[in-house]
């Protein structure tokens, strides 16, 4: 008996385990898309003279769906599913201090900044969703040298 075999259907999501990879990856290019655009909103909204920023619903959306998908991935992979965890969770707190920081610049009159950290760190969990869904893409050639 697995102790969480009551509080998540572990059965249901075994069904989809081949795709959850995918799905993060495809949720990492939505949410780094939603975030251009999320920084296009609000420089339209600084230059409309707005001291308060508001969120970019899709981008939030697509963040929270990251990081449920990370936390199933969790589930599913233990040290796949933790690494990508602890990368999502970081860009999720780092998309909200830039977010924090974009609104001192709008509240000060001062040109907004691009969301250096937020990129930098949604590129480094593309690199790593990309690596646990494609793999198979170059796992003869892997194998063969390691």
């Amino acid at each position: 008996m697995q102790p969480l075999q009551f509080l998540v259907p572990l059965d249901q999501l075994a069904a989809v385990e081949p795709a959850i990879p995918f799905v993060a990856l495809v949720l990492v290019l939505a949410n780094m898309l939603t975030r251009f655009l999320a920084h296009r909103s609000h420089v339209n909204q600084a230059n409309d003279g707005a001291d308060e920023l508001s969120r970019y619903l899709p981008h939030t959306l697509t963040s929270g769906a990251l990081v449920v998908t990370s936390f199933l991935f969790l589930l599913l992979e233990p040290h796949g599913g933790m690494v990508l965890t602890v990368l999502v969770v970081g860009m999720f707190v780092t998309d909200f201090f830039e977010f924090e920081a974009r609104e001192v610049e709008a509240r000060n009159d001062r040109p907004l900044d691009q969301p250096k950290g937020a990129l930098t760190a949604s590129v480094v969990v593309l690199m790593y969703a990309a690596y646990q869904s494609l793999f198979f893409l170059v796992a003869g050639v892997w194998n063969a040298i390691i």
